[in-house]
């Protein structure tokens, strides 16, 4: 339980307190349009009134949110500032993905519900006008205005109209049309499938918040839902005039005509702060998107990894770290996140990328992959950095027993970080909080190995020599191979080297035992927190936080910590 709390207790807190916000804005609003001054509108709409503008508040709050999560280097500032005071809270900043996913989908349902209302609403409005009985409440206030237009209450003014051509005609109307398309455009491509195969198609779409921002901004000035003005509630009071409408403004009469008016737009009032600090994030990335950046050098490593080595001036990195990267020839739209694969220590920073898509493969084109020849340095692709920004991989060095879980490509934030232990351990004889550690790589091909082999190596060797053996143990699984590969295992798995990786350390098939690793590692390390870190799939991250609750006990914790970008 204590674990459980330590991992996802603040997480909890944040969305329920979220959670309850939504929740008191709702029925507070709601509330709001069941007093008198919206009695008359309520006489025309019923209870779709308030279930209309009940969500309407819902959704300033979290289109407020949705643009904060994204804020890359306010996060990396708010994470730099608090992590010094509580690797929990700074934690937490590392889920903002997951957050702003909420949200959306909170934006989503809101939206909905405040469709539907609105429907109901014009309906209910179009029926007062066809209904042409002045012994009806209804249709007398949706006559008035009629003369000077200046205080209706009914947004369709005559019966020779209808919905459709009000909803494409008024400012609301089109405002909304456009913010609802925008919004199922942005959701639609931000599924799973379509966001791992068809990048672009979610970069693009997604940039539709250009306009969805706009709209709503600008949805509420047309004022078409309106109540009677404060004024007009002394000259006709709702609950004795409602009554009395046949007398309204008559001689002698005690209820004047009454006045109504749209509330002014606040939406605005919502989301002007958060679009300041976006429209701020843009600006630095513009300006760090014109630094000169220069590429070092590009290897190309089996299974198609590019390797890019460049230099920057003023930039400064962490372990763990990752940054977008631009290439004008091949786009200058898209930005890709790619973790860095250098340490601190080296005097250039690298970035590993694998070739899987349109993107990768030009790239991969224009950095000669596919040529045989070397490419000149001047022949090879300008590129823009923005970044570095912080993942939960920099609190590495804050645990003393570390699990590093790497999943295939996924083993890059962790080459960061064992290349800073070599720096610091090895050849600088520095001191670190960490005592050890244990790194876990699980890879479905043999070739994916490779560009990572040289550098554990290197590890290997030169931790032998120092007698350091004890500071790293490392366990690579092969979870794929072919039956010709299996036979060759087999005639070579009695040699000195593994046949996969040349390290002594032999490779192991097939899945980890979770269980039994982290039952061992409790028992080595009594009394100890233990951070744990993977860079993997949504499945392995599942199981491992799982692990991490039920191997917890008084006398030691598993910290759950996992790359979200």
């Amino acid at each position: 339980m204590g674990n459980f709390v330590a991992n996802e207790g603040l997480s909890i807190f944040v969305i329920l307190v979220w959670l309850g916000i939504n929740a008191y804005l709702f029925v507070q609003f709601y509330m709001n349009f069941l007093v008198k001054r919206w009695l008359y509108t309520r006489v025309l709409l019923g209870q779709a009134l308030p279930w209309a503008r009940a969500p309407a508040a819902c959704l300033n709050f979290n289109c407020m949110l949705i643009l904060l999560p994204v804020c890359r280097n306010l996060l990396s500032f708010l994470r730099g500032t608090i992590q010094c005071c509580s690797r929990t809270a700074a934690r937490q900043l590392d889920r903002n993905l997951t957050f702003h996913k909420l949200v959306a989908y909170m934006i989503a349902f809101h939206t909905a519900v405040h469709i539907v209302a609105h429907l109901f609403n014009f309906e209910f409005f179009m029926d007062a006008q066809l209904n042409r009985n002045t012994s009806l409440l209804t249709f007398v206030l949706s006559e008035i205005g009629t003369g000077d237009n200046a205080s209706f209450l009914n947004p369709i003014r005559t019966n020779e109209t209808n919905p459709t051509i009000v909803m494409f005609t008024t400012i609301a109307g089109l405002t909304g049309v456009a913010i609802t398309l925008a919004l199922i455009l942005i959701i639609s491509s931000s599924m799973e499938v379509i966001r791992r195969s068809y990048f672009e198609v979610f970069w693009y779409t997604h940039h539709l918040f250009v306009i969805f921002f706009i709209g709503l901004v600008f949805h509420g000035y047309g004022r078409i839902v309106r109540g009677q003005t404060f004024a007009s509630l002394d000259t006709n009071d709702p609950d004795v005039c409602a009554d009395k409408f046949e007398e309204w403004g008559g001689n002698g009469s005690n209820c004047a005509v009454p006045v109504f008016a749209g509330n002014p737009p606040g939406t605005w009032k919502w989301v002007v702060a958060p679009m300041f600090l976006y429209v701020c994030e843009r600006i630095i990335r513009i300006y760090r998107s014109h630094q000169k950046v220069v590429i070092t050098k590009v290897v190309m490593h089996p299974s198609k990894t590019l390797e890019l080595q460049m230099k920057k001036k003023g930039f400064r990195m962490e372990v763990g770290q990752y940054v977008f990267i631009q290439c004008p020839s091949v786009s200058r739209l898209e930005w890709h996140p790619f973790t860095l694969t250098s340490a601190p220590e080296e005097d250039y920073f690298s970035a590993h990328i694998r070739i899987v898509g349109d993107w990768t493969q030009e790239l991969y084109e224009a950095c000669g992959g596919d040529k045989t020849e070397p490419q000149e340095a001047w022949n090879l692709p300008k590129v823009a950095i923005d970044g570095p920004f912080g993942t939960a991989s920099e609190d590495v060095f804050r645990y003393e027993v570390v699990m590093l879980v790497g999943a295939g490509i996924g083993v890059t934030p962790f080459a960061s970080i064992l290349k800073s232990v070599w720096y610091k351990r090895i050849q600088n004889n520095q001191d670190v909080f960490t005592k050890k550690i244990y790194f876990y790589w699980l890879c479905p091909e043999t070739e994916a190995f490779e560009w990572f082999a040289d550098l554990l190596q290197s590890l290997e060797g030169q931790m032998a020599e120092k007698s350091m053996t004890d500071f790293l143990s490392y366990n690579i699984y092969l979870t794929r191979w072919k039956e010709t590969e299996a036979a060759h295992f087999r005639v070579h798995h009695e040699a000195e080297n593994d046949p996969i990786t040349g390290l002594k350390q032999k490779t192991l098939y097939g899945k980890p035992n979770w269980d039994n690793e982290f039952t061992n590692i409790a028992a080595k390390h009594p009394r100890s927190k233990v951070g744990v870190f993977l860079c993997g799939p949504p499945g392995l991250g599942k199981s491992l936080e799982k692990q991490c609750l039920s191997h917890s006990a008084a006398d030691v914790k598993f910290i759950f910590n996992k790359e979200n970008f």
